[in-house]
């Protein structure tokens, strides 16, 4: 006799519970019920408000700005449906905070990527689910199953049909290049890759382009924007390279305070990204943000009956696939 699969049952944090409504839409489940609050000194209080012993549970928590409070409500909440006893806990991570710092690549610096998914570990968590790493090496941080998500098949549809001339995709760094050629490929384009120094963590210099961009347009690619410092150093160089219009496709746009005026004065016509965090309004700045929900929400229902993940990351053109399923 086979054993009954376990109820599903999702719950969000505060980091970004529009998203996470919108994943429950699509899956065809309720929210389910949770308070989250402060005391007075500032700790985070969590209480599940419903009974969650034997369900398979997912819990909806990008970890983006205010960072530290966000990841810890992760944990808290985590640790509340293992103590209620929940059969399996999916940790669903949109956007995943610390993954930059993957290596010491100074002395005596932490590896904190690592730091986290020891956290996520001890904290009772059976499984992550996550989108666009920055390293993707992260997964391997891990001793519990990851399923890396991409968002490149819900940017493609609308880039397709925004980017109408002829295109040249440029990695706005090195570290982007594996990025930058999916997209290159699903698009048809060619390619291209600027050399940029970082001068401090808020600076960067673009220095160099390899790759011919003139009377082209250009889409620059990357997994995550915060300061803009990147993409518009870059952009700046290419429209001194010829090109004409430049648009930018991130994963995450996590935008900080200096990133907005960057925007503002930038070269770049149009910044699309997605929602895997709440994304701030740039007045006088078009910025195109494309939903996630039914990505995300496949990726949880897959996961819930035991499927495969891998067939998510297949595009047309090619039907190549970007990425594999840990």
């Amino acid at each position: 006799m086979f054993a009954r699969q376990p109820e599903m049952k999702v719950f969000s944090g505060l980091a970004n519970r529009e998203l996470a409504l919108r994943i429950c839409r699509y899956i065809g489940v309720p929210l389910g019920q949770a308070t989250i609050s402060s005391f007075p000194d500032g700790e985070t209080y969590v209480r599940i408000e419903e009974n969650i012993r034997g369900h398979d549970v997912f819990i909806i928590q990008p970890t983006c700005p205010p960072t530290n409070q966000h990841l810890m409500e992760l944990l808290i909440m985590v640790d509340a449906a293992r103590r209620a006893s929940a059969d399996r806990i999916t940790a669903v991570i949109p956007f995943f905070g610390y993954a930059r710092q993957d290596r010491k690549d100074q002395p005596r610096v932490p590896i904190t990527a690592k730091l986290v998914a020891n956290l996520l570990l001890a904290s009772g968590v059976d499984r992550v689910l996550t989108m666009d790493l920055h390293a993707q090496q992260v997964q391997g941080f891990f001793d519990i199953p990851v399923d890396h998500l991409y968002s490149l098949p819900v940017l493609i549809k609308y880039l397709r049909q925004r980017l109408t001339r002829k295109t040249v995709v440029v990695s706005p760094d090195v570290g982007g290049l594996k990025m930058a050629s999916a997209y290159a490929h699903a698009l048809g384009a060619n390619l291209a890759i600027v050399a940029k120094e970082r001068r401090s963590a808020t600076e960067t210099e673009a220095l160099y382009l390899i790759g011919e961009v003139e009377d082209r347009d250009v889409l620059l690619v990357d997994d995550l924007t915060e300061t803009a410092g990147t993409l518009t150093s870059a952009a700046e160089l290419v429209r001194e390279r010829g090109a004409l219009e430049i648009y930018a496709g991130v994963s995450h746009a996590v935008l900080v305070d200096v990133a907005i005026p960057r925007l503002k004065k930038s070269k770049i016509e149009e910044l699309v990204t997605t929602n895997s965090t709440p994304v701030r309004a740039v007045d006088g700045f078009k910025t195109t943000v494309l939903c996630v929900s039914e990505l995300l929400g496949e990726g949880m229902k897959r996961i819930h009956n035991d499927e495969s993940v891998s067939s998510l990351f297949k595009i047309e053109n090619g039907t190549k696939e970007n990425g594999k399923t840990s």
